[in-house]
């Protein structure tokens, strides 16, 4: 039986088991940019091809608003349901990739199951979460920020036991989430339970027209921020390597940026359910760009308390912004969510892409410099948060 709380409606463990298949999924996703140096050696290519796997990887991004549509019209939790068994097979699978146009058919597989899963699972947190949506998004992120800390863990290791062709022994992991939320959820019709509001039944093109403010102040922080964060989540290995760390060392820091940026996530959302959403955002965008300058000048010892303090900030945004989107009053918010998650890829697209051209272009700690000085335009967007929200 699901434990509710009567007084705020929280369904806790419905949160819980949506958050951990989110968590393993995500797990899968996480595995290309910890390996970043063995696939560069194996295939031959540079960094700005090596952005280009992540924005592939993205690219069915694009169709979240369709997928929001037909989370309106059709039983589309079926899709969320098979989605972690198709990323794991195709993320188990890159060590075995003989070249690079097969890595780029593997990436756009996983993102294709990506796009099936993280369109109604946040829509399906609102519906459990009671009046607690900030809270919810925060577990529901948790479970993906805490799998960005795990997955370097796991395919390095997984490289060490059998290689980089013998990833593939990671897919069952995968098949056990699916497992979970068909059994868990394969009832819940979410044409059902959404709730409508008679004065709400507006066309798609007039809920874009009315959140589109919405979308661009969030889109903004999100550029805005964006080099520096695919400096830190992306790039990050390659950049410490180039310096003379380890591989595992280069490895275990993007898991020391996810574990404190787990923390940021638990934490943001349910702060931001208190002291409201614009004060959170405003804290975390004027914190972030001063730790990103004080890592650039950092030496040694220095660099690795860095790093946790940074993702901490880094990564809180996001459970506010899915809390805003997920908020908003319209009978078609799976469409809205399909909307900014459409944005959110191709702003981080760009950044992602833009990075990598700076690091082939420009050096590593040029590019740093610039992400730094970007991340504070993310301050006036955030001002002006309450003004459409």
């Amino acid at each position: 039986m699901t434990h509710k709380d009567k007084s705020t409606g929280f369904k806790t463990l419905d949160v819980f088991l949506i958050s951990l298949t989110h968590h393993i999924h995500d797990v899968y996703t996480s595995f290309l940019a910890p390996i970043q140096v063995l696939i560069l050696e194996k295939l031959s290519i540079n960094y700005t091809l090596f952005g280009l796997l992540s924005v592939i990887q993205r690219l069915p991004t694009l169709l979240n608003p369709l997928v929001g549509i037909l989370a309106d019209k059709v039983r589309i939790r079926y899709l969320m349901i098979v989605a972690p068994s198709l990323t794991a097979v195709s993320m188990s699978l890159i060590g075995l990739a003989p070249s690079y146009s097969f890595l780029v058919i593997l990436m756009l597989v996983s993102g294709i199951s990506s796009t099936m899963f993280h369109v109604p699972t946040p829509v399906m947190i609102r519906l459990i979460a009671g009046n607690r949506t900030g809270r919810g998004m925060s577990f529901y992120m948790v479970g993906g920020e805490l799998a960005r800390t795990l997955g370097p863990i796991v395919i390095l290791g997984a490289i060490d036991l059998w290689g980089l062709e013998g990833t593939f022994r990671l897919i069952p992991a995968g098949i056990l989430a699916s497992l979970i939320l068909f059994f868990r959820f394969r009832h819940v019709d979410l044409r059902k339970r959404i709730p409508h509001d008679g004065a709400q039944h507006n066309g798609y093109t007039a809920t874009l027209k009315k959140y589109l403010p919405v979308l661009l102040i969030i889109g903004s922080i999100t550029l805005s921020r964006g080099v520096m964060k695919s400096c830190l989540t992306y790039y990050l290995p390659g950049y410490l390597e180039s310096t003379g760390s380890s591989r595992w060392m280069a490895g275990i820091s993007l898991s020391v940026i996810f574990l404190s940026g787990t923390a940021g996530t638990l934490l943001s959302g349910t702060i931001s359910d208190f002291i409201g959403r614009r004060n959170t955002l405003l804290i975390v965008s004027i914190v972030s760009p001063l730790l990103m300058g004080l890592f650039i000048l950092a030496k040694g010892s220095f660099t690795l308390p860095l790093l946790i303090v940074m993702g901490f900030f880094l990564l809180a945004p996001t459970p506010v912004f899915l809390a805003i989107i997920n908020s908003l009053k319209t009978d078609h918010l799976p469409f809205v969510n399909g909307l900014y998650m459409t944005s959110n890829f191709l702003f981080n697209s760009i950044t992602t892409l833009a990075t990598g051209y700076g690091f082939d272009h420009f050096g590593h700690q040029t590019t740093f410099i610039f992400a730094a000085f970007a991340a504070l335009m993310a301050i006036p967007a955030a001002l002006n948060i309450n003004k459409i929200h």
